[in-house]
């Protein structure tokens, strides 16, 4: 008696991959501040790192389903040898599952340094406090020294009847020096005397005085 006899053509397919995607944190150094004289301070640093990572895959050729053939293992004479081998009955359209594959990561690392010793935080401020007041003092010296300078030789230009022209760019370098009498020393000036009238003169008489010390 002829049968029909059905051998199984089991397809396997099996894929993968596999992305390791990593975030590098790279913590700089600590702020420093220098404020001259060798001082410098370190302070708090906080560092923010943002990211984006994407990543696609995909296979080429794109193939959405493949056809599986299904062969005649048709044994009608019974002889365990199919009658028509590697004859294709039809084929089945199968999925591939194949798909192309997209990521994103989006975000943000942060990090937070702090010197720990605050004593030393607050011994170098103290310094830099003071270096900036002993800059400061010396800057106010230096001013001190140039009016004392320009007062004493616009002065004596003016003594001596030099100065410049009111239309020159450089007139206001001596313009709020002021000549005034020095002590013990009295301008030239002139009275009116009037005589003594029982000296029966009417006549006024005016006298010139000049400086005297």
């Amino acid at each position: 008696m002829g049968g029909v006899s059905a051998t199984a053509n089991p397809i396997a397919n099996s894929s993968g991959s596999v992305t390791n995607q990593a975030i590098q944190v790279l913590q700089g150094p600590y702020i420093t501040n220098t404020y001259g004289g060798g001082i410098q301070c370190q302070g708090p640093t906080m560092n923010l790192t943002p990211y984006a990572n994407g990543s696609v895959s995909y296979k080429k050729p794109f193939e959405s389903q493949f056809l599986d053939p299904v062969y005649n293992n048709a044994d009608n004479d019974d002889d365990s040898i199919p009658d028509n081998p590697g004859q294709i009955l039809y084929e089945i359209p199968t999925r591939t599952g194949q798909k192309d594959n997209y990521t994103l990561s989006l975000g943000f690392s942060a990090t937070w340094s702090k010197p720990l010793d605050k004593e030393l935080q607050a011994q170098c401020k103290e310094a830099a406090a003071a270096n900036i007041d002993l800059m400061e003092q010396t800057v106010a010296n230096k001013r001190l020294d140039f009016e004392i300078a320009r007062l004493k030789n616009c002065g004596e230009l003016k003594k001596a009847g030099i100065m410049f022209h009111p239309k020159s760019p450089y007139y206001s370098v001596c313009a709020d020096v002021v000549l005034v009498n020095p002590a013990g020393v009295v301008a030239p000036h002139s009275h009116q005397i009037t005589p003594n009238p029982s000296g029966g003169a009417k006549d006024l008489k005016t006298v010139s005085i000049g400086r005297t010390k």
